[in-house]
């Protein structure tokens, strides 16, 4: 499960494009929590404290825990609109969510024990199709990362979704049947002969 996050929070009077204008007058971020058959909260964050958390991986998928006025909103990240030049925060929208509550998620796969591939030792390349997957968890039991390992695995393999164990609870969202999540390539070859070995990322 991914870490909960506690982030601090102002109210904002104000809601609507002009109410974010102000706000970002002010020097904060606008942001909004709807979701969980609950009112909407306007609400304005920090942005050197939303940059951090910007910069850490699974943005959309860990959980925050939102303090507004006394109370805390457990929420998920869902959009966050960036300044085209610098990136920087403009406005964020987060999900309620419960216990209860079933979430559509990215989350990151990785993969590990690459050195105890034989066909990557033999200077295969491992393609990466699909560097996170969408899945369907409980709020409370988000991982924070999918494993696929790769110990034993040949050139020529093929690495489906089926080889990924899912946490209980944690369904695959996918348009294909097993789909390809990667592969172990033979290495390629340039034109003067030599072999060249790019790994995926």
């Amino acid at each position: 499960m991914s870490d909960i996050t506690t982030l601090s929070a102002n109210t904002r009077d104000r809601a609507g494009k002009g109410g974010a204008r102000a706000t970002r007058r002010e020097g904060l971020v606008p942001a909004v929590i709807y979701g969980d058959k609950k009112a909407p909260i306007s609400i304005a964050l920090d942005p050197r404290r939303l940059w951090v958390e910007m910069n850490r991986p699974g943005l959309r998928s860990r959980l925050f825990d939102v303090s507004v006025d006394g109370s805390v909103e457990r929420v998920l990240c869902r959009d966050i609109q960036r300044h085209k030049v610098s990136g920087m925060p403009l406005h964020v929208d987060f999900l309620r969510v419960s216990g209860e509550s079933k979430v559509h998620v990215k989350v990151t796969v990785h993969f590990s024990n690459q050195d105890k591939s034989p066909g990557l030792k033999k200077g295969g390349v491992l393609n990466v199709v699909s560097h996170e997957l969408e899945i369907i968890a409980p709020a409370n039991a988000i991982p924070s990362e999918l494993v696929v390992d790769l110990s034993g695995l040949e050139i020529g393999t093929s690495i489906h979704l089926s080889a990924i164990k899912l946490p209980e609870g944690v369904t695959a969202v996918s348009h294909e049947k097993d789909a390809t999540i990667a592969t172990i390539a033979a290495p390629t070859v340039s034109a003067g002969g030599e072999g060249d070995t790019t790994a995926a990322s």
